[in-house]
């Protein structure tokens, strides 16, 4: 018989005081059409909660919603924890207003594929998907 592997567990955040989490939703809700599982924290989490809750519910990746123009706090904080707490085999994504600047300085900081408004849904569950798939180790 032939070994079953869990679905992608992913958890979508909203860090920070950015109240919008319609995005967030909507990335949530296509990413469990997609066969996903997703765990949503709710709006104002700290880069703490988020790490913590993604140990909790052993996901293989944390996606973050971000407006408020914080991101080159947020990920790189976020990242920081995840490396401290040995978390090499879980993808820190997003998305929401991030210049284009500030997306290749956070991707050679080692934060993955962040993605803005009008990205296509499926290019995002497919990114996370083949991640994923390439880094996952057995769980």
């Amino acid at each position: 018989m032939a070994e079953q592997k869990r679905p992608v567990r992913v958890l979508v955040a909203k860090v920070g005081l950015d109240g919008h989490d319609r995005g967030a939703k909507v990335i949530a809700a296509s990413l469990r059409d997609a066969g996903m599982e997703v765990i949503y924290t709710g709006l104002r989490q700290t880069p703490e909660m988020v790490v913590n809750a993604a140990l909790q519910e052993d996901v293989d990746a944390i996606g973050v919603s971000i407006l408020t123009g914080a991101h080159n706090t947020v990920f790189p904080k976020i990242l920081s924890l995840m490396k401290e707490k040995h978390m090499d085999d879980v993808l820190l994504t997003g998305g929401g207003i991030i210049p284009a600047d500030d997306i290749a300085k956070l991707s050679e900081a080692g934060v993955g594929k962040l993605f803005t408004p009008g990205t296509d849904t499926t290019e995002i569950a497919a990114y996370i998907k083949d991640w994923v798939e390439k880094n996952r180790r057995s769980k």
